[in-house]
C-alpha cells in the first residue's frame, strides 16, 4: 500500500487558495440564498397584486358588492335600517 505524504507546500498553497477563494464562496451563497427569497417575495407580490386588482374591478363595475362592501365595512345603512352591532 503506498503511503500518502503531504509536502508542507501544499498545505501553505491549499492555505493560501482558501484564504483567496473562501470568503469569495461564502458571499456567492449569502446571495444565493437572498436571491431565492427575494424571488419568493416577488411572486407573492404578485398574487396579492392580482388579487387586488380584481378586487378592484369588481369594486368598479359591481354596485352590489360595494354596497356590501359599504355595510360590512363602513356600517352604511339605506334608510329606514336600523343598525345593530355584535359585539365580538
Amino acid at each position: 500500500m503506498a503511503k500518502i505524504r503531504i509536502k508542507p507546500i501544499h498545505v501553505v498553497i491549499a492555505v493560501i487558495v482558501s484564504a483567496v477563494f473562501l470568503p469569495g464562496y461564502i458571499k456567492f451563497a449569502q446571495l444565493k440564498i437572498r436571491n431565492i427569497y427575494l424571488e419568493r417575495e416577488i411572486a407573492r407580490l404578485e398574487r396579492e397584486n392580482i388579487k387586488l386588482y380584481k378586487e378592484k374591478k369588481r369594486l368598479e363595475e359591481d354596485i352590489n358588492y360595494v354596497e356590501k362592501v359599504a355595510r360590512e365595512s363602513m356600517g352604511v345603512t339605506k334608510k329606514g335600517e336600523i343598525p345593530i352591532r355584535i359585539e365580538k
